[in-house]
């Protein structure tokens, strides 16, 4: 599965371009309790302003956390969507390797979604998803910081999500290591 698609996956299990949001300077949002996703999880919400997002995300839980590379992540979330999300819902998607840009897309939401068993009209109410994610080995070692900004067709917020997630570099044993 492809870095873009387990972010997709992460944005889009709690929901269901034109525009491209300004970026989200990760030093100010380090200090803000009130933008941490509630679970167990690196998830940040990219703004304490969230009334009127069509979802509202209660939990997510990821396993193991932090991710890592070559095991299996499974992500279990909840939220509540509060208007039908239908086809033409998109995600402004970037991930960084530490200062380097590796994408930079808009993402057709509806298409993505399916990689988390969902499929548009993603209709109002309760939302509960568990996913297991095969993460490849060959993730390089490093920070990487991912987020996704997410829209209706209308151009309405869904929701937008940042993390920073270190992938570490295995050595076997008690030589793991950060690089």
């Amino acid at each position: 599965m492809r870095f873009s698609t387990l972010l997709i996956a992460l944005a889009a299990s709690i929901a269901d371009a034109r525009y491209v949001s300004p970026p989200i300077n990760i030093q100010s949002l380090a200090k803000r309790a009130d933008l941490d996703v509630p679970g167990q999880n690196p998830l940040r919400f990219c703004e304490a302003d969230r009334e009127n997002d069509i979802i509202t995300i209660e939990e997510v839980i990821l396993t193991p956390n932090p991710p890592e590379a070559g095991q299996v992540l499974r992500i279990e979330a909840t939220g509540t969507v509060k208007e039908d999300i239908v086809d033409g819902a998109y995600a402004n998607l970037e991930v960084k390797y530490g200062l380097i840009r590796l994408i930079s897309t808009q993402a057709d939401l509806c298409k993505e979604i399916q990689n988390v068993d969902l499929q548009c009209p993603i209709e109002k109410g309760k939302i509960t998803i568990v996913k297991e994610v095969e993460l490849p080995k060959e993730i390089p070692p490093g920070k990487y910081t991912v987020q996704a900004d997410v829209y209706s067709k209308d151009d309405e917020h869904i929701t937008c999500l940042t993390a920073v997630v270190w992938f570490k570099h295995k050595l076997g044993g008690m030589f793991d290591m950060d690089l």
